[in-house]
């Protein structure tokens, strides 16, 4: 009869836990998805190969580009 009650009483709180941590891997999931980053890369390749933008842009962005993904690569070694 106790554990009933128990479950009664905690489930709001069990599903607040659970819905947290589905969030969380969600988030973490989203955070540490490199394929964007490598669309990116592409995206920016093929405007300097078209000559949509100068080689100052185009290694500039690149470098932007690729700190994020570097942070990507050092989030998923922590975790």
């Amino acid at each position: 009869m106790a554990f009933i009650i128990d479950d009664i009483l905690f489930s709001p709180l069990k599903f607040t836990i659970w819905l947290a941590k589905k969030l969380r891997e969600s988030a973490l999931q989203e955070m540490t998805d490199e394929s964007q980053i490598h669309d990116e890369l592409l995206t920016l390749q093929m405007q300097h190969e078209m000559g949509e933008i100068s080689d100052d842009e185009y290694e500039k962005e690149e470098a932007k580009v690729m700190e994020r993904l570097e942070a990507i690569r050092e989030l998923k070694e922590e975790i």
